[in-house]
């Protein structure tokens, strides 16, 4: 058995000391923010933390990021070694040679440099082989002056990947814009849902209220016993109306718990005690969006669906570019230059010497339809990009005008119920004391207190309207800020460094 050393058992015991107050505290952080009252922040913050949607967006992009940084690889520098040594036979030669390429960007360029070194003898068809003692020092390029000049296939797919990469980054950025959107609407309508519910408890607490008052005034004779019925009967009313709300509440919870996610990413159902105050429902917020100058210009030149589409524009358009390339006839040029060093071996004295020499290679298709093919499927989809673009700008100039017309009537309506609750609030008060003194009589005074709840459904309605209304808005125009997600802003790169090089030359 092993003994533990006293002084080990001495600072376990001080480090388990330590972390237990910190759990406590801990423990106690967590019980006092689930006691407090659940604001928007609080849901926007954890939707944009745990929604798996964004989670997902994210994990596309960085795939997206790998294939950006594989297109690379083209380009990458390359050295190779090749040799070779004969064993048996009439000829003794051997040979090594190193090779370092690289691929450049500009007129598709390829630049080499090698070393290579050979002994013993070699056949007439392989005297290429032969070196002086010290090996032999080559450098070339490789130019293309007609196709690949301007782009090919690898640079194609670099520029192809980054637009991508783009694309992905608007991607992430229009997810989390789109779950944000939905967040909202979920936690309004919680809100929404349980102020209706506090408003059919009232209106039963009333009519339970009411019927021990009831009970005892038709024991003493001063009412009919019917008047018991009748009120056991708007119990029975208002209390359906209060399990509909309940359920109504229920379900409003659930749905905004697909939102509002916990630390460990899992749906949290909020209750109604963290429901928040009254006055969270009112209509300004839709006289803020109201007074806001050129929205619908604002919103084109935020919307990440836009950007997307552009980028695939622009991806359309390299393909063009591409299709067009291969239809031009290649014209290469390479240039290399060769030296050997140290004393002149079994090649002879044809090899001493500083070689330059200047190639040429051209070739074209004759008939070039599967290039033409290609160029016109490209055209085709380029074309339909656009006109894919030119619909969603104009769905999104719809969208938005027709918010700002839900606003302002929303607005105008809420003020309408509002007043009218006030009005119904008046008379449900002089019914009540019409009823106290014996000159109204019960149905009026039940009629005026549904009346009252009633016009108080309506004004919640009316405010909660408003509150989508105007997240509505938040979503059409992108604003960040409101929609919890201002750090999103630093996602997308800008449309400048979209692409490391210039439109290619038609």
């Amino acid at each position: 058995m092993i003994s533990v050393p006293a002084a080990f058992r001495r600072l376990a015991a001080i480090v388990l000391l330590a972390l237990v107050p910190m759990s406590a505290a801990r423990a106690d952080a967590q019980a006092e923010t689930a006691s407090l009252p659940l604001q928007v922040d609080e849901v926007l913050a954890a939707s944009a933390t745990h929604f798996p949607s964004i989670l997902e967006a994210l994990a596309r992009r960085r795939g997206a990021e790998g294939d950006a940084l594989a297109s690379q690889g083209a380009f990458d520098l390359v050295f190779s070694v090749d040799g070779f040594d004969r064993v048996g036979g009439f000829y003794s030669g051997r040979t090594v040679e190193s090779k370092v390429e690289q691929r450049l960007r500009p007129l598709g360029a390829r630049i080499y440099g090698g070393y290579s070194i050979s002994d013993g003898d070699f056949p007439i068809y392989e005297d290429q082989y032969f070196t002086n003692t010290g090996g032999e020092a080559k450098v070339g390029a490789i130019l293309s002056l007609l196709r690949d000049r301007s782009i090919d296939k690898e640079r194609f797919n670099v520029i192809d990947a980054r637009l991508a990469l783009r694309q992905a980054d608007f991607d992430v950025l229009l997810t989390r814009v789109g779950v944000q959107h939905k967040a909202l609407l979920a936690y309004w309508r919680w809100v929404a849902a349980g102020r209706q519910l506090t408003v059919y408890e009232r209106l039963s607490r009333i009519a339970r209220d009411r019927q021990a008052g009831l009970e005892e005034q038709v024991e003493r004779g001063a009412r009919a016993a019917i008047f018991l019925t009748e009120n056991r009967q708007n119990i029975t009313r208002r209390e359906r109306l209060v399990a509909e709300a309940a359920r109504d509440f229920d379900i409003a919870a659930n749905n905004l718990s697909f939102y509002y996610r916990g630390a460990n990413g899992e749906p949290v159902i909020p209750g109604r005690d963290r429901l928040p105050p009254d006055g969270v429902l009112d209509a300004s917020e839709a006289e803020v969006a109201i007074g806001r100058a050129e929205p619908v210009a604002e919103a084109l030149a935020d919307r990440p669906e836009l950007e997307i589409l552009r980028t695939a524009q622009e991806r359309a358009r390299r393909k063009v570019a591409l299709s067009e390339n291969d239809l031009k006839p290649r014209l290469d040029v390479n240039a290399e230059l060769s030296s050997d060093f140290g004393d002149v071996a079994e090649g002879g004295i044809s090899r001493d010497s500083t070689d330059a020499v200047v190639g040429l290679r051209f070739s074209v298709p004759l008939q070039r339809r599967d290039a033409k093919g290609r160029l016109a499927r490209a055209r085709a989809e380029l074309e339909a990009v656009e006109q894919q673009r030119r619909r969603a700008r104009d769905e999104i100039e719809l969208e938005i005008r027709n918010i700002l017309v839900n606003l302002a009537t929303s607005a105008r309506i809420a003020r309408i119920a509002e007043q009218e609750t006030t009005q119904a609030e008046a008379m449900e008060n002089a019914e009540r004391q019409r009823f106290a003194s014996g000159a109204s009589d019960f149905f009026l005074v039940n009629v005026r207190e549904e009346t009252t709840a009633d016009a108080r459904i309506r004004e919640l309605l009316a405010q909660l309207e408003i509150r989508l209304a105007r997240a509505n808005y938040d979503a059409s125009t992108v604003d960040l800020e409101r929609l919890g997600i201002a750090d999103a802003a630093a996602i997308a790169p800008p449309a400048a460094s979209v692409a490391e090089w210039p439109e290619p030359a038609r």
